[in-house]
């Protein structure tokens, strides 16, 4: 690659902390996210264990002599490591000769099976997640606001502008993908459908060298789709293969699919706030589901701008996702980690902050203006009843809006961020 012409990611600064103080770091995530191009733009040495030259000549070199691969000036790139898992290893065991930090840089898209990784790697072997490009990565969202400034309550009004609402939907359509960021919306929409195709025809079986039931797999993807930033279980998934694909599939099976899925990082959910925000409420322990990205889901239901916009519900769930990957990517660049609220006297958040001092701050998300009121009035009373019982309150409450034309906070102390103005 030309480094001239890499984008930025937001991963970049934490990936130079990492080399820094590891000897060597792991960037993990979904295929065709940018790992390979962002790695390579941070190393000096590189070998792709994906390429085809020679038959295969680099995994098989790294197969029959693993050492030999690592050789080259540092940090040096090893491309898709798992494709021979004994590198892991090999990396290890250089890091512990040599000592120094920065050694190597290993990217992978799937977690193998551990069979033949004797060692954890831990202490040597750092590991990040990257993500699709959010907004502000991609240059959908004009970076106006500092998510990390506005959870310490800074924020200066500013009028962002109007949004076009087919503009939202063609952002949730077209991904975070990066080889789809300079392609015309149309052309664009064909990614995440062969990333389906991809994963499914070749990458699971390349995992373990198993034949699994694709057709069904597919199936439980469909219904994931259709499960988008809900709760749903695993039992409610199989109901809905069946009741609306006319297909039976088992809950073991489900199970094992998920794994393979999460294990190809196919999906990101958001699991529940565990934080005692109120001591007498048992807080539900379900995952949020979501794929990596919400343009997965449309090309799973088959969704067109047409569709989304005589379908406001579906629409709204996968602007809800879309925002909770943006919110996952800027807080993880500073540490913060993105949970869910839900408990059983039916009170929800959309999205939770948690910032590494223990603070936290509360988001709900929402498509339109006029949603607003009724998205603070909600964040209000469950702030009120956190304090009544001398609950850890949250430091800020927030909308997230992707209608609105200005951010601001509210004479109610409810701040207002449009998320195309969103950024780290």
């Amino acid at each position: 690659m030309k480094k001239e012409e890499y984008r930025r990611r937001i991963i970049d600064d934490k990936i130079e902390e990492y080399l820094g103080i590891f000897g060597a770091v792991c960037i993990e995530g979904p295929k065709w996210c940018g790992k390979t191009w962002t790695s390579s733009f941070h190393s000096k040495s590189e070998i792709y264990l994906g390429d085809p030259e020679g038959n295969f000549q680099n995994r098989r070199l790294a197969e029959l002599s693993p050492s030999v691969v690592l050789e080259g000036d540092i940090p040096r790139l090893i491309d898709e490591w798992q494709e021979v898992p004994a590198l892991w290893d090999a990396v290890r065991h250089q890091v512990d000769q040599r000592t120094g930090k920065g050694q190597f840089i290993l990217t992978g898209s799937a977690t193998p099976i551990h069979k033949g990784i004797l060692h954890s790697g831990a202490g040597r072997i750092a590991r990040l997640r990257m993500r699709p490009m959010s907004l502000f990565e991609s240059g959908y969202s004009d970076g106006r606001i500092s998510l990390k400034k506005l959870c310490a309550g800074e924020l200066k009004p500013v009028m962002t502008g109007e949004v076009d609402l087919k503009k939202i939907i063609e952002y949730i359509l077209r991904g975070g993908w990066p080889a789809g960021v300079e392609m015309p919306v149309e052309q664009a929409l064909y990614l995440p459908a062969e990333y389906l195709d991809a994963v499914l025809e070749d990458d699971i079986y390349r995992m373990d060298g198993i034949k699994r039931d694709t057709s069904k797999m597919r199936l439980l993807l469909r219904s994931l789709a259709r499960n988008e930033s809900t709760t749903v279980t695993n039992k409610s998934l199989k109901n809905d293969v069946k009741e609306v694909d006319q297909e039976d599939i088992d809950q073991e099976t489900v199970a094992v699919y998920l794994d393979i899925f999460k294990r190809l990082f196919l999906l990101d959910n958001q699991p529940p706030f565990a934080a005692r925000i109120r001591s007498s409420v048992r807080v539900k322990q379900a995952e949020k589901r979501h794929f990596c990205d919400p343009s997965l889901a449309c090309a799973l239901m088959k969704a067109t701008p047409e569709k989304l916009l005589r379908d406001l519900e579906t629409l709204g769930f996968l602007f809800e996702s879309l925002c909770e990957r943006d919110l996952k990517i800027y807080g993880e660049s500073f540490g913060a980690s993105l949970y869910h609220y839900q408990d059983y006297r039916n009170r929800e958040i959309d999205a939770v902050l948690e910032l590494k001092d223990g603070e936290w701050c509360a988001f709900e998300i929402k498509l339109g203006a006029n949603q607003i009121d009724e998205a603070a009035a909600n964040l209000l009373k469950i702030d009120r009843e956190i304090e009544a019982e001398a609950g850890k309150r949250p430091r800020i409450l927030c909308v997230i809006c992707g209608l609105s034309n200005a951010a601001y906070r509210r004479e109610d102390g409810v701040y207002v961020v449009p998320v195309t103005s969103l950024r780290e």
